[in-house]
């Protein structure tokens, strides 16, 4: 597509929706006893209801429900304590009954919100409409056979897993927002442990509706849908492209159609899939063989009560109690698990500061260095642990510290066995550390000057000199209660 000044941020904005299909962890289905996994071998996870036999009746999941409310209310959505299940009628073949359930009119959760920090700087809220419960549809499989150019595959594990439809107001403006939202969603999913939000494995699918319109228009522009883009960067990606190809039909003197599209993540832009359905073509009417679903006050309760401390709040706290800088405390608290851990691992601590430290200054650059998650580092919390701790007490310099952390990373091993292999000989002899300052002091005349008239920052260049001359090993404690002593009572000759 011709590149040019983008008139989408002067002559037009973009109007973005976000409906986005998550897994939930249930042992079983949402309507039978079928095994929730993935990767077994096609239609094996399979039994009449699922397959919509004849006389066959769906009966709901229990825990589905309570990961549903679960995820609801941690995206501070208002739980309906009657909610109806409905028949979405379409005709597709990974589509065995001919219809999927569903939610429609009466969905699960209504009026809730994410916070996200707009292309400004400022926090934004971002509304979602709507939480819904529904049933998977299976698999069509298009290529990975002999025939594949003539004939297509459908396997049915995948039909009857429990999803979350999580519907977003139309109210992110830019492709970047849309990355910032799905993020932070799949965080706070994440944190409840409702889903594992593999977006491989299609447990997270997400599904963009996209417009634009004059700027100071009030009116929505044309929605084209653009479907199951299977990465948050793709979803970005998509959204820059439709928006400038909008734009292009807009300025052109063209119209934009109400259809689907789907992205090619190869070639960097979407194709038309098919004109867009609307709600009346699904001929919704009330799933018959499934009563009302009712989630009572003290139900609602008793789940709230198992929701986790959530990643927003957890930040904030950090930040307060730890005394640590808002990019820190997202560092730490980038999974629960690691958080979890952390926290843990500061309350053994002689310094938690310094733990914090050891993470965000030493830790998380060389992982990046070796193209590593937290997770995988070979430096655990422990080991991260017994090196803040004995920084604390002094024993290891800066120098030593990297050093050894440096080591690690280069043998794949945990602090504490380098640690008793290779562990420094620190030098801690008073005696010894102050013929190394009365050397340097004597060799610096300019510099013992300075400090004597006044400019007491000089000191650490007395400090820096002897480490050097110490090759690091010189007790850090004592050698800055050294120098300071020595130069205060300096008098002249050495």
């Amino acid at each position: 597509m011709a590149s040019t000044a983008n008139p989408v941020t002067t002559k037009y904005e973009a109007i973005i929706g976000l409906e986005v299909h998550v897994q939930l962890l249930t042992r079983s289905k949402i309507f039978c006893s079928c095994p929730n996994v993935f990767g077994s071998a096609p239609n094996t996870n399979v039994c009449p209801v699922c397959l919509g036999m004849p006389g066959s009746l769906p009966v709901l999941n229990h825990q589905a429900v309570e990961f549903a409310v679960k995820a609801s209310q941690a995206l501070n959505l208002v739980v309906n304590e009657r909610s109806i299940f409905a028949r979405k009628n379409y005709f597709y073949p990974d589509l065995p009954k001919g219809y999927q359930i569903s939610q429609f009119d009466r969905p699960l959760a209504e009026r809730g919100y994410i916070d996200v920090t707009a292309a400004d700087g400022q926090p934004k809220r971002i509304g979602i409409t709507r939480l819904h419960m529904e049933e998977d549809a299976g698999k069509s499989m298009h290529e990975g056979f002999a025939d594949s150019d003539t004939k297509t595959y459908v396997d049915l594990n995948r039909t009857g897993t429990p999803l979350a439809e999580i519907v977003s107001e139309p109210e992110i403006s830019t492709p970047d927002e849309a990355f910032e939202y799905l993020t932070r969603l799949k965080e706070i999913i994440l944190y409840t442990g409702v889903s594992d939000c593999n977006m491989e494995e299609g447990s997270l699918r997400c599904d963009a509706n996209v417009s634009i319109r004059l700027r100071g228009e009030t009116k929505l522009g044309t929605k084209v849908e653009v479907k199951n883009v299977n990465s948050f960067r793709f979803v970005r990606q998509a959204l820059e492209y439709e928006i400038e190809r909008q734009t292009e039909v807009l300025e052109s003197g063209g119209t934009i159609q109400q259809e689907t599209r789907l992205y090619n993540p190869g070639e960097g832009r979407t194709y038309s899939m098919r004109s867009k359905e609307r709600a009346h073509d699904y001929r919704y009417f009330p799933e018959p063989d499934l009563p009302p679903l009712v989630v009572g006050e003290a139900w609602q309760r008793e789940i709230l009560k198992a929701l986790p401390e959530l990643p927003e709040a957890r930040r904030a706290r950090m930040i307060a109690e730890y005394e640590i800088t808002h990019q820190d405390a997202m560092t730490l608290t980038a999974t629960r698990a690691f958080a979890d851990s952390f926290e843990e691992a500061a309350k053994a601590a002689k310094s938690p500061k310094r733990v914090v430290s050891l993470i965000t200054s030493e830790l998380t650059g060389r992982l990046k260095a070796a193209g590593l998650e937290l997770e995988q580092s070979p430096v655990t919390l422990k080991g991260i642990v017994q090196a803040a701790d004995l920084a604390e007490s002094g024993e290891l310099s800066s120098k030593m510290l990297k050093q050894l952390l440096d080591t690690c990373f280069t043998e794949g091993k945990d602090f504490a066995e380098v640690y008793e292999r290779d562990k420094p000989k620190q030098i801690s002899d008073a005696g010894a550390i102050e013929a190394m300052i009365d050397e340097v002091i004597a060799a610096s005349p300019k510099q013992v000057a300075q400090y004597r008239g006044g400019k007491k920052t000089v000191a650490a260049f007395f400090v820096g000199n002897v480490m050097r001359l110490s090759k690091g090993q010189a007790n850090p404690v004592l050698l800055n209660e050294l120098v300071t002593r020595k130069l205060d009572g300096f008098g002249g000759a050495s």
